[in-house]
């Protein structure tokens, strides 16, 4: 009988083979191909052949263990690091190594197993990778093979001939140590990030230099002490450089001419970008009787920077420019946000503006958008502008007094009226400014003067914010609003049981409206108590953030809100105007996104705000403990704006700087803290500090780097007689109310570490 010849399974094409090694997780050998496509010996030669051809051009690429995996892909295990958060919130990590061409694939890890701790940038995971449809990867950790080193930001200092880095962080607990060669080259009072070394040498920690990243020293580092530790960007792609330097002139167009219309900017003196103009007049319409027609022009961003583009991304990754003492750091390149986006005078720039009309009450009955072309007529100040309105008018504002000025004041106190019947929270709190010096140096800290001409623009911006989201939501564009809740419950209570000690009765159950609140206030307006309750009114606030799902804003007393008159240093309002642009048909740079991105973008422009507040005071801070570093001894009269187990937090008068009085400095009684009513009541002499008290302080510590003051309580008697005092020595204990110095090693000290002890259980 005759052997039928055995039948040969067909020989896959090259495509068969590729989509087989792209569909099989992880990298495939010959044998699992081969396997797969039932070859026989000698189409496995064929095979081998085949693959090496593959390999040559490029189709796939050949791993360990010979196996075959498309190019671009990763191992099914391997590790990682962790990069840190995306724009989304998502944790990214990039292969440990990586020998291809181009980048590696993005990897996203998945959530860490409850009770594991998050991972940091810089960790390095060992992870099971799994490809996801869009080539990205989804990371799973196996374990953890090593932590980030920590990093820590400083001041070089030389002392007793060896390296020093003073640590910029209040929590530091002393200094470090930098042998000569981690120092790279730093000299005294650089700016340096450090890495700190592990193990333990006799005394102090090391730590190794790791970057240089301010030479001249002084005042100059402070701000940027700050911007490193917040790590705020503060450098441009070359590609957004190169879109910024390429912007020109935008065309008139189909814009809306508005070059005779006299809109005139009103910032502070020290402004660097102007991104607001206005104007007011009459309204003609004889159903509108004492009403007005107001223009809020803003600069029209989103004609240069478009979606997605280079300009766009370093936008977002900012979010809005952070202003410091002695500098700005921009959302957008110099080459815009001081040059084609600011509406410098007498000159032609492209607009959004706000055509709005106002009853006489200040109600906004209509309004319109539009994309123009404006000139600004000229740049005033609020002082400038308070004072045309108060008859002292300069060569600048006096030509623009009756035509100009008058009408804008007209339309304001209209705008006024209705913000008083809606009952928005009118908190007085106190701002600082700092002036900086010719050589760079703090020349004074004064408390910034507010001006109707001031409430005059926030009223204006506010309208126009008003008008940009009743506009999208008519056209049913998403609308990233500016939302703010009310107080929680608990926050509540606590400000309930602080004015019950006040005699001032909060009743539960009623409405919680911004007007309750102002009923408060006007309770103790002109009294010692104002600042205190004005302080504890704004602690009790929910915090304002951006989000697409309206809530209204609280604090406004407003049903809905968005912000759009600041685009130039804000993120979410270039976001606006996409949406507006693409709702009203207004050409090109409307928005691209879909609103079911927004919920993360508003996330992000919330997170990255607040980071930006956070670095700005941090440097306020500084600059205010360089300015008073050469006062220490001298005394001050402050009030208390924090109570705390630990001690008093005091801010000054003259200067609004803030300083801890620790509880150890306080004259000799057994201290309790009393959270509710945000007080320290000594047991045996009864004395009480509260919140909002004045007191007369000695200035013990001043430190520029960290920005921390350290305070001492001085009794009446001590200020009659005023004098400078020595500071005192690092670690040296303070003497008590009677000057008597510490007692030495005995029982009575150890009685007293007891007493100590107990006392800060008890607090």
């Amino acid at each position: 009988m005759t052997q039928k010849p055995k039948k040969h399974a067909p020989f896959p094409s090259r495509d068969e083979v590729l989509k087989f090694i792209e569909d099989t997780p992880g990298r495939v050998g010959k044998r699992e191909i081969a396997r797969a496509f039932n070859l026989d010996i000698d189409q496995k030669m064929q095979l081998k052949k085949l693959l090496k051809e593959m390999k040559e051009d490029g189709q796939v690429q050949r791993g360990p263990g010979h196996k075959f995996a498309e190019p671009g892909s990763l191992p099914p295990v391997g590790v990682v690091v962790i990069i840190g958060p995306d724009t989304d919130g998502e944790i990214r990590a990039k292969p440990m190594t990586w020998d291809q061409e181009g980048a590696p694939p993005a990897i996203y890890m998945a959530p860490e197993r409850r009770g594991s701790p998050a991972l940091a940038p810089g960790d390095r995971v060992l992870a099971r990778l799994n490809r996801s449809e869009d080539q990205s990867y989804e990371g799973r950790t196996i374990r953890l093979i090593g932590a980030a080193a920590e990093k820590i930001l400083g001041i070089y200092a030389i002392v007793e001939g060896q390296g020093r880095l003073k640590s910029t962080s209040r929590k530091a607990k002393g200094d470090y140590f930098i042998a000569a060669t981690d120092a790279l080259d730093a000299a005294e009072g650089d700016l340096v990030r450090c890495e700190i070394l592990p193990g333990r040498r006799t005394g102090l920690r090391q730590a190794k230099v790791l970057e240089r990243l301010n030479t001249e020293g002084g005042a100059t580092s402070i701000s940027l002490i700050a911007i490193h530790d917040y790590d705020i960007p503060t450098t441009f792609t070359e590609q957004a450089l190169d879109l910024a330097n390429a912007a020109k002139a935008a065309p008139l167009g189909k814009r809306e001419d508005l070059r005779d219309v006299a809109l005139v900017t009103i910032d502070g003196a020290d402004a660097r970008d102007f991104d607001d103009a206005v104007f007011a007049e009459p309204d003609t319409d004889k159903n509108n009787p004492g009403g007005w027609h107001l223009i809020v022009a803003i600069a029209d961003v989103a004609w240069y920077v478009r979606p997605g583009d280079a300009l766009d991304r370093g936008a977002y990754e900012r979010s809005n420019s952070v202003y410091f003492p002695d500098r700005v750091v921009p959302m957008l390149p110099e080459a815009l946000s001081n040059g084609w986006c600011s509406l410098v005078p007498h000159e032609e720039r492209p607009c959004m503006a706000a055509h709005m009309w106002i009853s006489a009450d200040g109600q906004l009955i209509r309004h319109r958008f539009v994309r123009g072309l404006m000139q600004s007529h000229a740049r005033l100040t609020y002082e400038q502008v308070q004072a045309a309105r108060d008859g002292d008018a300069d060569e600048h504002t006096g030509p623009l007094t009756d035509l100009v000025i008058a009408p804008l004041y007209g339309a304001y106190e209209a705008l006024n009226k209705a913000r008083h019947k809606r009952g928005v929270l009118e908190l007085d709190l106190p701002e600082r400014r700092i002036v900086i010096g010719e050589n760079g140096e703090v020349a004074r800290v004064e408390m910034r003067e507010r001006f109707d001409s001031h409430k005059l623009i926030e009223e204006f911006m506010v309208t126009a914010n008003v008008a940009a989201a009743e506009t999208l939501e008519k056209k049913r564009q998403p609308c990233m609003y500016r939302i703010h809740d009310e107080p929680s419950m608990e926050k509540m209570e606590s400000l309930r049981q602080f004015l019950d000690s006040l005699s001032i009765r909060l009743a539960k159950g009623q409405a919680i409206r911004a007007e309750l609140f102002n009923r408060i206030l006007g309770k103790v307006k002109d009294t010692p108590n104002a600042t205190m309750v004005n302080e504890v009114v704004l602690r009790s606030q929910s915090q304002a953030e951006y989000n697409p799902d309206n809530i209204g804003h609280f604090g406004l007393a407003l049903r809905r809100y968005c912000h759009f008159t600041s685009p130039i240093r804000r993120y979410a309002d270039l976001l606006v105007h996409r949406a507006l642009i693409r709702g009203l048909g207004l050409g090109e740079g409307g928005l691209e996104e879909d609103a079911k991105n927004f919920a993360n973008i508003g996330e992000t422009l919330s997170k990255n705000e607040r980071r930006a507040a956070a670095a700005e005071r941090s440097s306020v801070d500084r600059f205010c403990a360089s300015y008073l570093a050469e006062k220490v001894g001298a005394l001050f009269a402050g009030r208390i704006n924090g109570v705390t187990r630990f001690g008093l937090f005091v801010t000054l008068n003259d200067t609004g700087a803030d300083g801890l009085v620790p509880m150890r400095s306080l004259p000799d009684d057994y201290y309790i803290h009393d959270e509710a009513q945000h007080q320290l009541r000594g047991r045996r002499s009864k004395k009480v500090y509260r919140l909002g008290d004045s007191v007369d302080v000695m200035l013990m510590e001043a430190d520029p780097i960290s920005g921390s003051m350290i305070m001492q309580v001085i009794d009446g008697e001590a200020l009659q007689s005023p004098k400078k005092v020595a500071p005192r020595p690092p670690g040296k204990p303070v003497a008590n109310k009677s000057g008597a110095k510490p007692k030495s090693k005995s029982k009575s000290k150890s009685k007293s570490r007891a007493g100590r002890r107990k006392s800060r259980t008890q607090s």
